[in-house]
């Protein structure tokens, strides 16, 4: 399970580089906190960065719990997506926010086979002779 733990690691690392990010557009942008809008430029980024902490709320149990009923290289490979899809997501939205679905589909589909093949897993573990 150490390859999906460090897979978590890395996605934990690019959310906070993701936050980082944000504060340096508060910063370039002038939205002073508390406030999370006033610049167009600056709410992409906070959102951003919102969306990767809602998709890390599914990603992180599902990556655990495929690694320990299905398998760990798969899990990891499948969070080294996940990783990339938001990494592509962050990117593009700041861009513009039409060009975010790339990154956010390679991201959520990644998180669904997790999640998915988790459950699938967990039954067949349930199961008699499982």
């Amino acid at each position: 399970m150490a390859l999906v733990h460090l897979v978590i690691a890395l996605a934990l690392l690019e959310y906070l580089l993701f936050s980082w990010l944000v504060g340096r557009a508060r910063d370039k942008y002038h939205v002073a906190a508390p406030a999370v809008s006033g610049n167009p430029v600056f709410e992409r980024y906070f959102r951003a960065h919102m969306n990767t902490l809602e998709q890390l709320i599914v990603f992180i149990p599902a990556v655990l719990l495929f690694g320990r009923y299905v398998n760990v290289h798969v899990a990891a490979a499948l969070g080294a997506l996940f990783i990339i899809g938001r990494a592509l997501y962050f990117r593009g939205y700041v861009q513009a926010p039409g060009k975010r679905h790339l990154g956010f589909s390679i991201g959520a589909l990644a998180t669904a086979a997790l999640l998915l093949g988790a459950i699938y897993g967990a039954v067949r573990a349930l199961l008699p002779g499982g």
